[in-house]
């Protein structure tokens, strides 16, 4: 397992839940493509910045991991995410995630949920 690569899928989420989104471009690739469930891919840094400041649903909250695997090319993670829609409602959800690592970023994440569209 590669510790830099361990560090960051940690460093991605920590980054996603402080909401410091502009700390994204140190941890995805800026040729970054992102799939997720209920959007059409996300293609690019800014892209995906635009996506984490103007779209997405999740108000606040943090992720959970219950196991994270990778190698220097390849990883894989698990965990619960628990927070608050920006309509106000609770958030509680299952999810896992996969990702290609380039040039010690991530060059692409795809994110599965156990619930449509978050």
């Amino acid at each position: 397992m590669s510790t830099v690569a361990n560090t960051l899928v940690h460093d991605l989420f920590r980054v996603i839940d402080a909401r410091d989104f502009e700390g994204l471009r140190d941890v995805c690739h800026p040729e970054i493509v992102y799939e997720r469930p209920g959007y059409e891919a996300f293609v690019g840094i800014d892209r995906l910045l635009k996506f984490y400041r103007e779209e997405r649903v999740i108000a606040s909250g943090g992720h959970h991991l219950t196991a994270v695997l990778v190698d220097e090319s390849f990883g894989a993670c698990w965990g619960r995410f628990l927070g608050e829609h920006r309509d106000g409602s609770a958030l509680d959800v299952e999810f896992a995630d996969t990702y290609e690592i380039e040039d010690g970023k991530i060059r692409r994440r795809k994110s599965f949920f156990y619930r449509p569209a978050v």
